[in-house]
């Protein structure tokens, strides 16, 4: 049985996608329209959910899409909308950034509706059954990247059979390792990222991301026995080849990359309690970064 709220949080993300693709088809007039030249904002993990949905979007066609920090939007560029997603909806950088637009309407994803970048934005999204009490954000993140496939017309109920299945992988066999690198590509090149932050911030671990093409560009240097390089979504041909003969595990789940994101995030959670932590409370940090 879970016993820290992430685990818990974690083992709920099957049913929170479902009811996730459900609120979509009820939200779709707040959110972006097809055409539309669109910027989508968060910090952290919500940033990189922006990263990969703005990949899906240009990818399905609905318009262009870019992504971006909160606090490193370009206010020299025009948008048809901005998408900000913040799960407690307090984040300085986001608030101020909503509050700074200049007749851009904004929509607000987020588990709290009664916040600060709720009073600034022009239409939200709550959704509350994402919420988390742990610090390290799961579901939340999930469910937004899950609502807004939807709101792409993905059907997301293979991704959430898969989901069920990434709860029950084993990952014990992956704990006996002393660095992970994770790699992603189009859309997954964000999930990577946020698989890295994952670990770094639960298990206080030395993890770092990159596109999969890129890391041949370098980072593959750092490969060797007793390291992972661990690939969502398409794997570009040789690569696990190219892994193998440094001696690095390579590691990749056949599932939908939002469902194998899920098995990274359990890794996390795994490893953080191997090494005696509190995955629940990270570190230096904190539900979310509110600057004096």
């Amino acid at each position: 049985m879970p016993t820290t709220h992430v685990a818990t949080e974690i083992a709920s993300q099957p049913d929170c996608w479902t009811e996730a693709a459900t609120l979509a088809g009820t939200v779709a007039h707040r959110l972006p329209r097809e055409g539309e030249r669109v910027a989508v904002v968060g910090c952290g993990t919500s940033w990189f959910v922006a990263m990969a949905y703005a990949a899906l979007r240009e990818r399905s066609g609905h318009g262009e899409t870019d992504a971006f920090a909160g606090s490193e939007f370009p206010t020299g560029r025009r948008y048809d909308r901005v998408v900000a997603i913040s799960r407690s909806g307090t984040t300085t950088e986001v608030v101020d950034l909503l509050a700074a637009l200049d007749g851009t309407p904004a929509t607000l994803l987020t588990a709290v509706e009664d916040s600060p970048a709720a009073e600034a934005a022009d239409q939200v999204v709550g959704m509350p059954f994402a919420d988390e009490e742990s610090v390290v954000q799961t579901r939340f993140a999930t469910s937004a990247l899950a609502l807004l496939r939807a709101h792409l017309g993905e059907d997301l109920a293979a991704a959430t059979e898969d989901c069920r299945a990434a709860l029950e992988l084993e990952v014990d066999g992956l704990l006996d390792v002393d660095q992970c690198t994770f790699l992603g590509r189009g859309w997954t090149v964000g999930l990577a990222s946020e698989a890295a932050l994952k670990t770094r911030e639960a298990a206080q671990f030395w993890a770092e991301a990159y596109p999969a093409m890129d890391y041949r560009h370098g980072p593959v240097s750092i490969a060797q026995p007793g390291r992972l390089v661990w690939a969502f979504g398409e794997v570009p041909d040789g690569l696990a080849d190219e892994v193998a003969s440094t001696g690095a595990r390579f590691v990749h789940h056949d599932l939908d990359p939002m469902a194998a994101l899920v098995v990274a995030q359990r890794f996390a959670v795994a490893l953080a309690e191997r090494r005696g932590l509190d995955p629940d409370h990270p570190r230096s940090l904190t539900r979310s970064v509110v600057l004096g």
